[in-house]
């Protein structure tokens, strides 16, 4: 896999929501900028094994 796309919705909540398309990895924090360190803390979790870690692609819904 070269990258995996991340779908970031408002949390009903608070906060925000990121969900990866095509693997089963999902986090959320309170801002964007948090967001973005859980997502890549989430894909190196998933990925632990793998040398190279795919590519990290954020969509705002």
């Amino acid at each position: 896999m070269t990258e995996i796309v991340f779908l970031v919705e408002d949390d009903p909540d608070g906060g925000y929501t990121a969900r990866a398309l095509g693997e089963s990895i999902f986090t959320q924090a309170d801002d964007l900028e948090s967001l973005q360190e859980m997502v890549h803390d989430a894909v190196h979790c998933h990925f632990h094994h793998e040398q190279i870690y795919p590519r990290i692609i954020i969509k705002n819904n």
